[in-house]
């Protein structure tokens, strides 16, 4: 499945959030959004991708 991540085309093998964060594995911390919507950690698994949705992995800024 095709996806959008991140501002980019990528290949989905898998159909939901924790299928892509175990293909990514992204540096924690991190956050995830759906079509700009926040998906709680515990809900990744059962949060299920469509073709050409628009995911944003991000990592929280700090410093002063």
């Amino acid at each position: 499945m095709n996806i959008i991540l991140n501002g980019e085309p990528a290949e989905l093998h898998g159909t939901t959030v924790a299928d892509l964060i175990a293909q990514t594995a992204p540096q924690q911390p991190f956050a995830v959004a759906v079509n700009t919507v926040f998906v709680p950690k515990g809900a990744y698994a059962e949060t299920v991708l469509n073709e050409n949705d628009k995911v944003d992995i991000v990592r929280p800024v700090v410093g002063g």
